[in-house]
């Protein structure tokens, strides 16, 4: 008997499929000393008969799995292999040359040890054939093309224009600044600079500053520079949603059309030349299915809801923007996925993150290959060479770091990366931003303004005024107040969580009210510390000493009154307001605490406040005709009675 050489691949690939890779003997697929082997033969086009014949003799031993999985064993296993014929004469190789076929390099060239052994050592190549012949190919990267040029091979003009575009791109300080008209806010320097790189690599590049240092306004100048490229999809963890739609309003000039896209209602219209979306809802939801009795394993299956990707991907974005990217750091994550597929279909992908690799050299691996496939050719060639890959009883670890220098400069091609004590000089010595948090109980909260507005309006309007001091006002107010921050809890939470790791620095926050000083303290109680209106002086001291000398206490919490002045917190360069007071000079005593002398950083100031509620009303009366809060200067107690005044009268 005799069988096609296809059918033994066939057999081959199955059992490559049921096995998890995993060096173990578990009955499914390859075992622990053919899994290497086995996987190396799956995923490979062409096969010789050599191969062939090994993987034959290899698969003996699994023909009980194979006739279950249905395959004719006596043919598979037992026959003689045949390899179909090349029915036109392969062509003569007179030259090496290389082409550019469908995104991958195809080598051909005039046999010789040297050439084959350079050929060898290229990531991701592979030997192959067709009725053109026998060839290699590569995938498409700078270090390839380079050595291929090198070797003396005649590249083809695609090759060239990609090499002659790669080396000459400029260092970061190389650049010149890119002035952007028609932008409403005003770029520092750095951030010019910035805007350029961006452009330099054609909008395909990771922003890697370190948190405060603006990479959200940048790529929006950079949008800015493109108004023709649209639509844009910026996908973000939901607690930093309406900040983007609200620095797009505030940055760009122009007609575009912010859309902010929540729940998974997929009935919506997408009509946002900016559409702003988290990762929650952006993939598909999955749930494991039954088990295969034959593979023991629950395959992961669809269930009835569809999330956004599908939706999107009919629009046909241009722009891709992925802030805090390091969320697509696993690549079996569905969210990964997602974000990944959305990225192949758009011309320019912007990748956003103060923390490309997190821990681990291979967490970076997926946002490179997003941005630019050509840095990184060969996920295990990059695993090898920077994750330090080694074999344990339990399969591969990639979790170490190797050739670090090597994958500084490689990520240099791609990143740009400023921190804070790189631009101080160009930073003022406060920034302030303004981070609107969505309310989970809005419907609650809206019924409590209405009563509110209601009663004000009982009290005859103006006569209002007149009682001011009423303790009823008062009561009514704090209760709005304290729903605003009920409803913006949680995203104030994620934004702390993501603040730390991120950025890696401590983190000042300040409130007013006990129950949300101590619901973030059994939030962060693991490398947190208070001070509120109940803390002991000796207790007072202590939690200072240890936010200021202990590098594991990443947070201090504090209230406002309580910890807004006396301290001295310069161990933080960042402070967050997440509740407010009722005058602006508690603002800036409390702006103060990290802004002192010994402070050597820019001290960024954070308001979160719970979008078109009281709050933003409260903050608006502070900052009466400046940008920023901490434009108004220290007051007495008439405050008080002042700001109250204007806040009611604002409802009434």
């Amino acid at each position: 008997m005799k069988v096609d050489i296809t059918e033994v691949q066939r057999a081959c690939q199955y059992l490559a499929g049921v096995c998890d890779g995993a060096l173990s003997e578990d009955g499914h697929g390859f075992n622990k000393y053919d899994a290497r082997f086995g996987h190396s033969l799956a995923i490979q086009k062409n096969w010789s008969l050599k191969q062939a014949i090994a993987a034959q003799k290899m698969m003996i031993k699994y023909q009980n799995q194979l006739k279950i999985a249905g395959f004719d064993t006596d043919l598979i296993l037992k026959s003689e292999i045949v390899v179909p014929q090349i029915v036109n004469k392969p062509a003569t190789v007179t030259k090496n040359t290389a082409m550019l076929v469908k995104g991958q390099i195809e080598i051909w060239f005039k046999f010789d040890y040297k050439t084959l052994e350079m050929i060898k050592s290229l990531p991701g190549r592979k030997f192959t054939e067709d009725t053109r012949g026998k060839f290699w190919t590569a995938p498409l990267a700078q270090d390839t093309v380079e050595k291929l040029d090198q070797a003396g091979f005649e590249l083809c003009p695609e090759l060239i224009r990609f090499l002659d575009t790669a080396q000459k791109q400029l260092p970061v300080e190389e650049l010149e600044e890119i002035e952007v008209d028609g932008l409403k806010r005003e770029l520092f320097p750095f951030q010019k600079q910035g805007v350029a790189f961006i452009e330099q690599r054609n909008g395909r590049a990771l922003v890697g500053d370190e948190m405060g240092l603006g990479k959200t306004i940048q790529t929006l100048a950079w949008l800015q520079l493109h108004p023709e490229k649209k639509p844009v999809v910026v996908v973000c963890p939901a607690h930093l949603k309406l900040n983007w739609a609200q620095e797009a309003k505030m940055t760009l000039s122009g007609d575009r059309t912010i859309q902010v896209i929540s729940g998974t209602d997929t009935t919506q219209k997408l009509y946002g030349d900016i559409m702003v979306i988290n990762y929650d809802i952006l993939h598909n939801k999955y749930e494991e299915g039954p088990k295969n009795l034959v593979t023991g394993k629950k395959p992961i299956k669809e269930i009835p809801y569809s999330g956004w990707i599908d939706f999107i991907l009919d629009r046909n974005p241009e722009v891709l923007i992925v802030d805090e990217a390091h969320f697509i750091k696993n690549s079996k994550a569905f969210r990964s996925k997602a974000v990944t597929k959305l990225g192949r279909k758009c011309k320019h992908v912007i990748a956003l993150t103060g923390t490309p690799l997190v821990n681990r050299p291979i967490e970076g691996y997926n946002i490179v290959q997003m941005i630019d496939r050509t840095v990184f050719p060969s996920f295990w060639d990059y695993a090898q060479k920077y994750c330090g890959a080694h074999h344990t009883r339990f399969g591969w670890d990639l979790s170490g770091a190797s050739n670090k220098e090597e994958l500084h400069q490689k990520l240099k091609t791609v990143m740009i990366r400023r921190k804070k004590a790189d631009v101080l000089k160009e930073l003022p010595d406060k920034v302030f931003s303004h981070v609107p948090m969505e309310l989970s109980n809005r419907e609650v909260y809206q019924e409590a303004e209405e009563d509110f507005i209601a009663f004000l309006k009982d009290t005859e309007g103006a006569a209002a005024a007149e009682k001011a001091r009423n303790a009823e006002h008062l009561v009514r107010i704090e209760g709005l107040k304290q729903l605003a921050m009920q409803g913006k809890m949680n995203h104030v939470m994620q934004w702390i969580e993501n603040f730390l790791e991120e950025s890696g620095r401590k983190l000042v926050v300040f409130a007013v009210h006990k129950v949300t000083i101590n619901a973030l303290m059994k939030k962060f109680q693991k490398c947190a510390v208070k001070i509120d209106g109940s803390t002991p002086a000796p207790k007072r001291h202590e939690a200072v000493q240890a936010f200021q000398n202990n590098p594991d206490v990443k947070l201090f919490i504090g209230n406002i009154q309580a910890a807004g002045t006396g301290l001295t917190l310069t161990a933080a360069s960042a402070i967050a307001f997440v509740e407010l007071p009722w005058t602006p000079g508690e603002l800036s005593q409390a702006e103060d605490r990290c802004h002192r002398i010994g402070q050597k950083n820019a001290v960024n100031i954070y308001y979160l406040l719970a979008e078109e509620t009281i709050e933003e009303q409260i903050a608006a009366l502070l900052d009466e005709k400046k940008k920023v809060l901490n434009a108004v200067i220290d007051g007495g107690a008439v405050e008080h009675v002042q700001l109250l005044t204007r806040l009611l009268s604002s409802f009434a």
